[in-house]
């Protein structure tokens, strides 16, 4: 009697009763980044017994803000806009949805992840729900560490960059996804949020005008459902900074 008084939605279940589903990559020298940036050092300062009689572990990690599992913060495409340490917590935490893209990625792995993706999508799962964080599952995780299929190129440098191909982010969709929507946050299972083949880097630019973070190298996406998760994704808190390590989660 008492249940069928009460109004409203049930309340989530305690995060110890929910399955934890880690989405981050490991950060070590098998990481991967940008062709053109460092990669992962851990340098190792003490390993071994102190004069006290204690054992003491302590290193120095070496590695670009946009590398492994990481976030982009708008700054980084966007002046004026949140640095790393600015972006509220509340665009880090919120429902999250996971839009299936693989067929069409398979398909071209160039492609963008579009308003056809999306339409398919809420025809079979209903509207994204307003403040989600948006996770395109491309395939390409599957990947990782595979420099080469996850990227397109194993080569370094700048040359590299023209030959980089996989899927990335439609920038014609994030008008619809900013104001129609309104996502708290998008990521996916690639380097960037732009395509392959970017050279203007589009679909950052309209999201970080929006003050909009995007998560790449998302991994495990395979673990999600469609929707009804909790997506909680804490960077590193770096001043000033354009992006940063994410650890990455998702509660089911």
């Amino acid at each position: 009697a008492l249940g069928t008084a009460c109004s409203g939605p049930a309340p989530d279940p305690p995060i110890h009763d929910r399955e934890v589903v880690d989405l981050t990559w490991t950060i070590d020298e098998t990481s991967i980044a940008w062709p053109t940036s460092p990669g992962f050092t851990l340098e190792t300062q003490f390993d071994g017994e102190t004069d006290g009689g204690w054992y003491y572990l302590s290193h120095v990690l070496h590695g670009p803000e946009h590398g492994g599992t990481h976030i982009d913060a708008p700054r980084h495409f966007f002046r004026g806009r949140d640095t790393t340490d600015q972006i509220p917590l509340e665009r880090l935490i919120g429902p999250g949805v996971t839009i299936d893209a693989r067929t069409a990625c398979a398909a071209d792995r160039d492609h963008q992840v579009g308003r056809a993706d999306f339409d398919a999508w809420e025809r079979e799962h209903g509207a994204i729900p307003e403040g989600a964080i948006v996770l395109l599952r491309t395939g390409f995780g599957d990947y990782w560490p595979d420099r080469e299929r996850y990227m397109g190129t194993a080569e370094l440098g700048p040359e590299a960059v023209a030959k980089l191909s996989f899927p990335g982010l439609d920038p014609a969709a994030v008008d619809w996804l900013v104001r129609e929507r309104k996502i708290r946050a998008i990521g996916l299972d690639t380097p960037s949020i732009d395509h392959g083949p970017s050279k203007t880097f589009a679909a950052h630019v309209a999201l970080f005008e929006h003050d909009i973070p995007a998560f790449e190298n998302v991994a495990h996406l395979e673990r999600l459902p469609a929707r009804d998760f909790t997506v909680i994704a804490l960077p590193a808190k770096i001043g000033g900074g354009s992006g940063g390590p994410l650890r990455i989660v998702a509660l089911l």
